[in-house]
């Protein structure tokens, strides 16, 4: 039940937050500040990776995933810390040196603006997976504190994303990740360690899962779990959902990190190589423990709660809810439902107005990454085609425009596809960029000169094409691997290497 006390938390705490990103954001006076900064020390960095990572898929997504396949849930957030780790140790220093503001500028310079133009179409749509994803995990939150519509939730999202990063850019993202970073990590351990007290630590949460499927033989037949080892092997493994399927996506994490233009820009904006490299390392220290106790919340949440679609399944067998359970409207709320049924109020206050600007933040730093590709890369190279040596808007009232006709359509397309799995949706997107651009970037930075420009270009959308097909079959194992597998052959197979 949401008190006035909650209400009161949420907005002191949003407005904190956005109060930091204006204040930031006066400091832009340029496109180049707006997007890449330029003076940001290693908690700045920190700050700026995690207020992107640490979204909606990290936090309410882990939970909602832990819900329905236990300690699986955790990959999400291991693989964005080592992701974080491998950009700041092997990639922070070559982009750097690069001169570059874009990934696909880097890609561009080697192989030419055709494989440029094709890369940021092909990345624009993973990273707009991502944003949709943000939507509907802060959607989620509005629902769950003022229960409007998920129309009307969406469109407040939408709305709240572009205000956050509208004015400050990636500046605004870094001075209010440091403040996300504290508010957000000890919300996240306070959380862990209520549901640790209150299960009685992991037997305790194994058990009260156990008892729940037990206890209703129509629960356990609509979830495919009718004795105890299934129930076991579905919430304690760690490859609940098959080793290549989890693997797959902890692998879609690691490279979907490096290849994602949002978080480069944060490496960008340091004021050194070294503080890059510090502040990736710290985000990736972050990261896991947040997903622990944000699973752990979701595996509680399982052995106390059903949805509303396993109700109508009991009501069909004419089953009364076991005794103890309550009912959520379906697995995305679980997080939030704990916040607000199971923490004091005033704490709960704070730690929901931290995960809802902490979404918007991570929607926000997507939006900004997206726009920069699609104002610099894509209508950059239609200028040159064209012959256009300048343009009636500056760069940065661009950048601004293009973020709002981004969060317009993010908005349109978070209610196609409400219900879905938030996690599967970002696996999907940080995948879709790891293979449209991780080879040829990696090979622009690392081996210069040595492959075919026509091969590069021709393993974009190959590659791209191969994962969203397996993606939508039922061929084993994440569909991540062959989009790579394609993405590597092309390049590297029925040519010769140039001298």
């Amino acid at each position: 039940m949401v008190s006035s006390i909650h209400l009161i938390g949420v907005l002191l705490t949003v407005a904190l937050l956005l109060a930091v990103s204006w204040l930031s954001g006066r400091k832009v006076k340029d496109a180049r500040s707006f997007t890449v900064g330029g003076n940001s020390g290693s908690w700045m960095v920190c700050g700026a990776l995690l207020g992107t990572l640490a979204g909606g898929q990290s936090t309410i997504g882990t939970a909602q995933l832990a819900f329905s396949y236990g300690v699986s849930a955790w990959w999400f957030t291991i693989g964005a810390g080592l992701g974080s780790l491998l950009l700041g140790l092997a990639y922070a220093g070559p982009l750097r040196r690069s001169g570059c503001t874009t990934l696909l500028e880097v890609v561009s310079r080697e192989y030419g603006h055709k494989a440029e133009t094709v890369g940021s179409l092909l990345f624009l749509i993973g990273i707009f997976i991502s944003i949709v994803s943000q939507v509907l995990s802060s959607s989620a939150m509005i629902t769950s504190l003022i229960g409007i519509d998920m129309l009307w939730a969406s469109l407040a999202s939408a709305a709240l994303i572009m205000l956050l990063v509208l004015f400050g850019g990636i500046r605004s993202a870094g001075a209010s990740g440091i403040v996300k970073l504290i508010l957000l990590y000890v919300c996240s351990m306070v959380a862990g360690v209520i549901v640790w007290r209150v299960a009685g630590g992991l037997t305790g949460l194994s058990d009260g899962i156990q008892r729940v499927y037990h206890d209703s033989a129509a629960l356990a037949q609509f979830n495919g779990l009718t004795d105890a080892e299934s129930i076991h092997q579905r919430y304690s493994s760690p490859f609940a959902r098959g080793f290549f399927k989890d693997m797959g996506g902890c692998l879609s994490l690691v490279l979907g990190v490096v290849s994602t233009q949002t978080y480069a820009q944060c490496i960008w904006s340091a004021t050194d190589t070294p503080k890059a490299r510090r502040g990736a390392v710290l985000c990736s220290l972050f990261m896991p423990l947040i997903g622990a106790a944000c699973t752990m919340v979701g595996l509680y949440m399982r052995g106390h709660y059903i949805t509303t679609a396993e109700l109508s399944q009991l009501q069909q067998a004419g089953e009364a809810i076991p005794a103890g359970l309550g009912v959520i409207k379906g697995s995305a709320l679980a997080f939030p439902t704990f916040v607000l049924e199971h923490m004091p109020s005033w704490l709960g206050g704070l730690m929901l107005g931290t995960m809802l600007i902490n979404i918007l933040g991570c929607g926000s730093g997507l939006a900004l990454g997206a726009s920069t590709i699609l104002v610099r890369d894509v209508y950059g190279n239609f200028k040159r085609r064209m012959g256009m040596t300048a343009s009636p808007l500056s760069q940065l009232a661009q950048t601004r425009l293009s973020i709002v006709a981004i969060l317009a359509m993010a908005f349109a397309s978070a209610i196609a596809f409400k219900g879905s799995f938030i996690n599967d949706l970002g696996f999907l997107s940080l995948g879709l960029r790891a293979v449209a651009i991780l080879f040829p970037l990696s090979f622009a930075l690392w081996l210069p000169g040595r492959f075919s420009p026509r091969r590069v270009l021709l393993s974009m959308p190959l590659g791209v094409a191969a994962m969203l097909l397996a993606n939508a079959t039922s061929i084993p194992g994440d569909a991540v691997y062959y989009g790579l597998a394609v993405s590597l052959l092309v390049i590297i197979t029925g040519h010769r290497v140039r001298r």
